[in-house]
């Protein structure tokens, strides 16, 4: 490649990928402040700074363990090219605005990942794969919502207990309160995983044109621009999104609020710390389908919920599709 081309070119692929990292932040805002929303602790122009300023500072607390995923354990680092990763981000780009206009909250971290699958076979074939990285991000499918599920269902039941003495009103003004710590660890959880993913990505194009080195990290300023753009994506929020994830599928109270982000917050921790890209999206949504299942069952409405479940299905395959027919035609133009 001509290095007076490489740079320009370089330029406008991170920026492809800032911006995706926007979109995932107005994509998930939702994740972070429906339920303090839903249950009006905060009205909604509040709760995006209130998540935007956790979102940021995320990185002070996590190591860079789902950015090395992104990286470099879905596809082989040796199958990226310039044309892979503007495939891959494209893919992911339609699926986030086409959801988010249909107001479903989809998982941008498995759109992206689906893109890279997508666009890493169009170029290699399987054997782009790294099937260990893939199996295991696709296993947190199914287990980041479960683990949320349940550790929100016993935390209701765990408070429920402890409360049982309180008065409806002493408990809704405790957890009214508690409620800005438990969104303040959910929106740390959700930075956490979430803007690492980015990083992942631009640094391995980074990695794949020889400008880091013989090894394969995350410069700094990569982590401080993927803060800051998934940060200013939530600032502006997803508010369709956000009136699906909070009232729609169950009404909430502070104390199922409380209980729901902290599940969620739990989940995303130890996800992050052990370096798996999971959905913040799958794992909320979980969160208060548990929630609401403590109180009783027929409180869940199931049908938006199967609805949700369904897009989360199809998103793989369909980000993959995207990304190999992106990929296919950057080719026939180039």
């Amino acid at each position: 490649m001509d290095a007076t081309l490489a740079f320009p070119l370089l330029f406008g692929l991170v920026a492809v990928a800032l911006f995706f990292d926007f979109l995932n932040g107005l994509h998930d805002a939702a994740n972070s402040i429906a339920t303090i929303v839903s249950t009006r602790v905060l009205r909604p122009q509040y709760a995006v700074l209130w998540a935007a300023f956790f979102n940021f500072i995320a990185f002070l607390f996590f190591g860079l363990h789902v950015a090395e995923t992104l990286g470099k354990g879905i596809i082989d680092a040796d199958t990226v090219t310039p044309a892979v990763i503007f495939s891959a981000l494209t893919g992911a780009i339609v699926w986030n605005i086409v959801t988010w206009l249909a107001g479903i909250p989809s998982s941008s971290s498995h759109a992206l990942i689906g893109g890279l699958v997508g666009a890493g076979v169009a170029k290699a074939g399987g054997g782009a794969i790294v099937w260990a990285g893939l199996l295991k991000t696709t296993f947190a499918i199914v287990l980041s919502p479960t683990v949320g599920f349940l550790l929100a269902l016993l935390l209701v039941l765990l408070v429920s207990w402890l409360f049982v003495r309180q008065t409806p009103f002493a408990v809704d003004s405790s957890f009214r309160f508690l409620q800005f710590i438990s969104a303040s660890l959910y929106s740390l959880g959700h930075g956490g995983n979430d803007a690492q993913k980015t990083m992942g990505i631009i640094a391995v194009l980074l990695y794949s044109q020889g400008m880091l080195g013989d090894t394969f990290h995350v410069p700094l300023w990569v982590v401080l621009t993927c803060q800051s753009a998934l940060a200013l994506g939530t600032l502006f929020g997803g508010w369709r999104i956000v009136h699906t994830m909070g009232s729609k599928i169950t009404r909430l109270n502070p104390m199922q609020g409380f209980c729901a982000e902290t599940g969620g917050a739990i989940t995303l921790f130890a996800a992050t710390w052990m370096g798996i890209p999971v959905s913040t999206t799958h794992t909320i949504t979980g969160a208060i389908i548990g929630v609401g299942a403590a109180r009783r069952v027929s409180a869940v409405r199931w049908g938006v919920a199967s609805s949700i479940v369904w897009a989360w299905v199809i998103t793989l395959p369909a980000t993959a599709a995207i990304a190999a027919a992106t990929f296919y035609l950057t080719q026939l133009l180039s």
